[in-house]
């Protein structure tokens, strides 16, 4: 038995890395194309160009809005019938949802029915992207031993980072084999059809993993209850509604400078190194630059985490908030050099700040909550934390940009790094908690 538990742990974990770095591959497949495609694909041809690109930048914005909604319906089922059945379901909606963004007919084609069906599509991935994380995170950190919660919950986490590399590499790939007019007619749609593999990877989920054994042992109690004759439970979302209001909200405004400040650096530093007249770089150099800051996040991020399992998850999640803070008003003059490597370099360095919030957030939300709402707590507070956070900063940090000059860039990051560490601040040291 002693053997069986490591093993089984890593591949728990694995496979929860493989999930989420396709799930978000497929979320963040639209925030490049949103910045370098659907502007010229899905909106009128005399529209101005940054206007374009803030109505582009606002679709990406309605999947944010969807996640608490998703949050929310597989939070209830996630803490009522499983983490794992959830888990399935919300990859197979992400599949499907992104597979036919790449056959979707463009404004030329179908006028106006071009980007409101865009919207639908991306409304799915939302609540999908809403349901996912607290399945995949949750199936790692209730399965890890508590001394390396931290470190596997990285496993997650790591997705996220991965999936921008997957969609960077994916279209870097294609453009790179097609001209500029095949790529922008019909080759940015292959990354997109591509994610039909997220189908294959949710019946491995359903036919390899079980669930978590915190989840069996609230299943079997909730079976004695009912047997006895007990009262159920309210809806997990209204429990913890209830119960722990103000610890949601304190995780949601936790996870602000982690998604101000990663959007920025995914998203809105491509529409910016493109076009910026002190910048002007190509668009795949700076889809590269994104992919090498990417990758370094990765292994930041388990450094953080497993920091976290030994020194609190606190004290690297401020350090993270802090330097995020700071190297904000570092970043945009260095790009500004349009030297390829100073770029990459200021956007690695601010990636790696980043790390060292998002590698500790799945066990800290994870230990925030009991099982019996802890998909739904941990979910809401994330998700709640998302569309606060992350889903205008590109679009604002547009028209900041458009408007006042980058430099208020940097101070939203920085207002939204000041945010994060007072929310933290104010909550409790949970490392080393028994999650029972």
């Amino acid at each position: 038995m002693q053997k069986s538990q490591p093993n089984n742990i890593r591949k728990v974990a694995l496979t929860s890395l493989a999930g989420t770095s396709i799930e978000w591959y497929d979320f963040f497949l639209y925030g490049t194309a949103a910045a370098i495609i659907f502007p010229k694909a899905f909106f009128p041809a005399d529209m101005p160009a940054m206007v374009a690109l803030i109505a582009s930048f606002s679709t990406f914005a309605v999947g944010f809005l969807a996640r608490p909604l998703g949050g929310i319906i597989f939070g209830h089922f996630g803490d009522r019938v499983g983490r794992k059945q959830t888990l399935v379901i919300a990859l197979l909606i992400m599949g499907a949802s992104t597979t036919l963004i790449g056959f979707l007919p463009t404004y030329e084609t179908i006028g106006y029915l071009a980007p409101l069906i865009l919207v639908l599509l991306r409304f799915v991935q939302g609540l999908a992207i809403g349901g996912q994380w607290g399945g995949a995170m949750l199936l790692v950190t209730e399965s890890a031993p508590p001394e390396k919660r931290g470190w596997y919950g990285a496993y997650a986490q790591a997705g996220a980072p991965i999936g921008v590399i997957l969609a960077n590499l994916a279209f870097l790939g294609v453009s790179g084999g097609l001209s500029e007019e095949a790529f922008m007619d019909w080759g940015w749609r292959i990354p997109f059809i591509a994610s039909i593999l997220l189908i294959f990877v949710s019946l491995y989920v359903q036919l390899n993993l079980e669930d978590t054994e915190a989840f069996k042992k609230l299943a079997a109690s909730q079976t004695q209850d009912m047997s006895a004759g007990k009262v159920v439970k309210r809806s997990p979302i209204i429990e913890v509604l209830s119960r722990h209001p103000g610890r949601i909200f304190l995780a949601a405004g936790a996870f602000l400078s982690i998604q101000v400040t990663f959007y920025i650096l995914i998203a809105f530093i491509m529409a910016y190194g493109v076009n910026s007249p002190s910048v002007m770089l190509s668009r795949d150099t700076m889809l590269t630059s994104v992919l090498i800051a990417a990758v370094i996040m990765v292994p930041a991020q388990f450094w953080a985490a497993g920091l976290s399992d030994r020194i609190g998850r606190k004290r690297v999640y401020l350090w993270g908030a802090v330097l995020s803070g700071i190297w904000a008003f570092a970043l945009f003059p260095l790009v500004d050099t349009g030297n390829v490597y100073i770029v990459t370099g200021a956007i690695s360095l601010g990636l790696i700040f980043v790390g060292m919030q998002y590698g500790p957030q799945a066990a800290f939300f994870t230990e925030l909550f009991s099982t019996e709402v802890r998909y739904s707590g941990a979910s809401l507070g994330y998700q709640i934390g998302a569309i606060l956070g992350g889903a205008l900063a590109p679009t604002i940090a547009v028209m900041l940009w458009n408007t006042y000059g980058v430099v208020y860039v940097s101070v939203y990051m920085a207002l939204a790094a000041v945010a994060t560490i007072i929310c933290v601040s104010l909550l409790t040291e949970t490392s080393g908690n028994q999650l029972d």
